[in-house]
């Protein structure tokens, strides 16, 4: 693939549409993520094919990423731990396993935006357009979304690429997410890149 994407802050060209992947790399390890597993495994390969189509169209992908409360933690780390250490989400994140190129946002809160460098970032991209996806949809994924709208954003949310502990958990987050947020709510399958980037940009 194309290099689109370097580390040093300098990008090839700017993208008006990017890829949030809320929360994937998760343990879930606590006393509800069976429930989440069970929900978040067929999102989760709808999105991993997703990922892909949004990399071949090179929209970049952003993992945000909630610390579990571990200060000292970083990205790569939470990676090797959900891949190394036996832990409920390992089939998750073997689906959604993070690109050289992707980029990544550790967030403290519920929301991608809250005390974290995301508007920053998606500034430097030239986003004006997200496709939410993750978990849990009526925790992280919608709160993230309230903020996007009160930053201007336009919201995509393909409703097969989110999930919560349960399905009506779901439904629920995301009709809350079209009607407050005005976010275009549709199957992955029906994401048409190349109309999404002419309308973004």
């Amino acid at each position: 693939m194309p290099d689109r994407f370097h580390l040093q802050g300098q990008s090839d060209r700017q993208c008006p549409l990017a890829l949030l992947l809320i929360d994937v790399i998760n343990d879930m390890e606590f006393e509800p993520g069976e429930l989440l597993l069970r929900q978040t495994l067929p999102a989760a390969r709808k999105l991993a094919a997703l990922k892909y189509r949004a990399r071949q169209a090179g929209v970049p992908a952003i993992y945000v990423n909630d610390n579990f409360g571990q200060w000292r933690s970083d990205f790569k780390r939470l990676v090797r731990h959900c891949l190394e250490d036996g832990v409920r989400g390992e089939p998750v994140a073997r689906l959604l396993l993070p690109e050289d190129d992707d980029y990544f946002v550790l967030k403290p809160k519920s929301s991608a935006f809250f005390e974290t460098t995301l508007h920053t970032l998606l500034g430097h991209l030239g986003a004006k357009t997200l496709i939410l996806t993750g978990v849990a949809a009526d925790v992280c994924v919608l709160f993230t979304a309230h903020d996007a709208h009160l930053l201007d954003y336009q919201i995509v949310v393909p409703s097969d690429c989110v999930a919560s502990e349960r399905a009506r958990e779901t439904r629920v987050a995301l009709k809350n997410m079209e009607k407050t947020t005005g976010a275009q709510v549709l199957r992955s399958d029906q994401i048409d890149f190349r109309k999404l980037l002419r309308k973004a940009a």
